[in-house]
This record gives structure tokens, sequence and C-alpha cells, in this order.
């Protein structure tokens, strides 16, 4: 196919994904795979689901768009479910990075600071307020002069705690630094931000685009270390696939997000509501009560069968997000494509990790038979690499 219509901001493989069912993928040339992507994080129920679609499709009879001059019900419902009961405010948007920038404007709003500490290695997204806060300078790399104000610290490090200080309007973070490398927060050091923010009178946000959504076997991911961020954004598997983002801040905040404070002319439209509102119907207890069940057998195996080769250098992560810490020698993009040639769909991370995001709805069964495929490849590389 003929892409030179298309800017090469992307690295494609050489097939097109035409279907997916469950939690199987078929190409342009009718192979199927199992897929441990769920599109980097984002069909966590997998795919042709027949709540979402008879949802989505129900709406497309009424009305997709309205623009945000009129009321919209579904927003409201969907707000309501998204807030869980706590004292918050949901501002609808687009994507990740859009519902970032909104985190962004509104701590420097209600603030009125312009500080924000942010960490090396964390990713918020690629417009210019998100990506002035990702930690990577290859994501940077000919965009200066970025947004100013940004200041960054070492993840996971105490001496982080020293740059918190009341001349910040924000700290955002990650609770598991997803694009960075799947690397996790400690427990006592994220409560330590927490409680410095607090005591500092500094904004805590929390980014919880590919955190959040079950998985980690928790709604948010924050809930499972008992955090209290004044903000915290969401998107990817919000809707399972169609474009939405959300910020979410305590009440208090509102007073500086009045009319003509932000806005957009999309976000909140009516089909991904209608979508988002099966997706957060279904993270029930029960239903992430077997995402962490599933979540200890994978980890299970991951320790007693992935992290001794001598290709890992270590495996990260939190419930079903998972790196696996390649050694130099093996070159993650060679185990990515040697794994779709297994029928295996997987992502990478960081410098060399393989990035596993399965759907949160597959089976235990599925889960470890891509594991042991995951694992009798890099048996079969290390020979190679290690001859």
């Amino acid at each position: 196919m003929n892409e030179e219509v298309l800017f090469p901001t992307y690295q494609r493989f050489p097939f097109a994904i035409e279907s997916g069912q469950g939690v199987k993928l078929t190409d342009d040339h009718g192979q199927t795979y199992l897929d441990f992507t769920a599109g980097i994080g984002v069909c966590n129920l997998g795919y042709q689901v027949p709540t979402l679609q008879a949802a989505v499709k129900a709406q497309l009879d009424q009305i997709w768009h309205t623009s945000n001059l009129y009321q919209n019900h579904l927003q409201t419902e969907v707000a309501q479910l998204l807030v869980n009961g706590e004292d918050r405010c949901v501002f609808f948007a687009n994507s990740g990075t859009e519902a970032n920038e909104a985190a962004l404007k509104l701590a420097r709003k209600f603030t009125g600071k312009s500080a924000i500490l942010a960490f090396e290695h964390g990713f918020h997204g690629r417009t210019y307020g998100a990506m002035s806060m990702t930690g990577n300078p290859h994501i940077q790399a000919g965009y200066a002069p970025l947004v100013p104000g940004v200041q960054f610290a070492t993840y996971n490090d105490p001496a982080a705690l020293d740059q918190i200080t009341p001349d910040l309007a924000a700290v955002i973070l990650e609770v598991v630094q997803g694009e960075g490398g799947v690397f996790v927060g400690e427990p006592a050091w994220l409560a330590a931000v927490n409680q410095a923010c607090h005591e500092q009178g500094v904004l805590l946000i929390i980014d919880e685009v590919q955190t959040g959504m079950g998985r980690t076997g928790y709604r948010l991911a924050f809930e499972g270390y008992g955090l209290d961020p004044d903000i915290y954004t969401v998107a990817k598997g919000l809707a399972n696939g169609l474009p939405v983002g959300a910020m979410v801040g305590k009440k208090q905040l509102a007073t500086a997000f009045g009319p003509g404070s932000h806005g957009s002319t999309f976000a909140g439209n009516p089909v991904s509501m209608a979508a988002a509102k099966v997706v957060l119907q279904t993270l029930t207890p029960d239903f992430l009560t077997a995402v962490q069940a599933k979540a200890d057998q994978v980890w299970a195996y991951l320790q007693t069968e992935i992290a001794p080769l001598p290709v890992v250098n270590q495996v990260t992560g939190k419930g079903l997000m998972i790196g696996i810490h390649l050694a130099e020698s093996l070159p993650v993009a060679k185990v990515i494509t040697a794994l779709q040639a297994e029928q295996l769909l997987t992502l990478s991370a960081g410098d060399n990790t393989l990035r596993l995001l399965p759907p949160l709805v597959m089976t235990s069964t599925d889960l470890l038979a891509g594991l042991t495929t995951i694992k009798h490849l890099l048996v079969k590389l290390s020979s190679e690499v290690m001859a």
C-alpha cells in the first residue's frame, strides 16, 4: 500500500489489522494473532463487545454530535460514574494529552503559580504543554522553546521531595511509568510525595491515562496506594477505542474553570459517552477482583519462568501492565517481530523493554499461553545471543 500521502510519523509494521474478535486480531493477509497490546492499553474489554456495540449503534441512530453549547445528559451520567461518589468535577477531552493539558491549565489558573514538577521518563502526551511535562528528550527534540516553568526530578528518588516547595503549582506523575519503561512507583515514595504536596499547598496531578480503567487491577492505579490526588486524568481504556479523555478534579477547583476558561468542540460527544458509560458500568468490584486474580497467576509465571532467563534484566509492572527489560544484546524490536511470526502481538517501552498490555478480559489460559510463547522465544534467542 502506498502511504506516501501520510506524514511518516509512525514506524508501522507491514500489515494492517482488518478485524478483531474477543482478544484476537486478524490482519489483511488472514493471519490471526493473540493480542497483548489492547491497542496500546485502549481496548481493555477486547473487540466486538456486544454491550458496547449495542450502546454505540443505538446512539448513532439518535445523534452523534451537538457541540457543548447544549446540555448533554450522557456526559453527566458518565461523569457521575467516573467520580464514583467523590466530591469531584469532570472536564471531558478527546485524548490523554488533551486531558493533561486541561490539568496543567487548571493547576496554573487555580493556584496563580506557573511552576510544575514532573519526572524523568514520565510521559504525558505530545501537545505542547503535555510534551513539556514529558521527561524524555527524544520526544521534545526539535520543538524548543517548550512551555516554560517545568522542572524535572528523578522518579522514586527521596531527594525529589526536596523539590516540592510552595512555589510550585503542581506535581504531575504516573503511578506506573508506561511509555518510559514500565517503572513502578514505590509505595512509600508515592505516599511521601502525596503528603508533601498537601503539606506544601501544591496540587498533585496523577496521570492515569494508561494505568486507569482497571489496568493495574484497580479502577484507578492510585487507589491501590491510598493516594489522594487533587486532579487525575484518564483516557485510553475509558471508551474502549473511541476517542475520549477526562480531567477529574476536586470540586473546589471548579472556581477556576468557569465559562470560557477552557473548552473543546468534539469532547464528550454522545457516541464516545455511550461507550464510556458501558465501560465504567463494567468495572465492577467483581470484574476488578477477577483482573487481580489473573494478574497473580501472570506474575507467578513471570517471576519463575521469565525473570531468570539470561537475556532478561528484570520484570516490572503492576496488574496486567508488564515490562520485560531485555539485555542490550537483544533488541526489543527483534523480539516483537519474532513474536508476530508466532502469532502474538506485543509492544515496546523505554530503551529496551518488551511491554505487555493484554485486554483485561483475556482468560488465564490465553494469558499463560502468550507468556509461554514469549518464554520459548526468549530461550531460543538467548542461545543465539550467548553463542
